[in-house]
């Protein structure tokens, strides 16, 4: 069945699609945050911040498999396809 993954570890391993945020980003801006608390700022006065880089990785072994064509579109803003 055709579906999309948060983890681009089960597209490595035969996933379709992955779409997910940049994890190493993310552990960097908790350590500034801990940085921030650690200096004395209140943990509830910190803005709360969403993800700004996301990873789209394309599986076309099992796009191939599944039968289904991927769009060059798509391919084109893929970070990483897997052929």
């Amino acid at each position: 069945m055709p579906a999309m993954y948060w983890n681009p570890l089960i597209v490595r391993d035969g996933g379709l699609i992955s779409y997910s945020p940049n994890k190493a980003g993310m552990w960097r801006r908790a350590g500034a945050y801990v940085d921030k608390i650690l200096k004395g700022e209140k943990p509830g006065d910190l803005p709360v911040e969403q993800p700004t880089r996301f990873y789209l990785i394309v599986n076309l072994k099992t796009a191939a498999a599944l039968g289904i064509t991927v769009p060059p579109s798509i391919l084109a803003l893929a970070d990483e396809v897997i052929e």
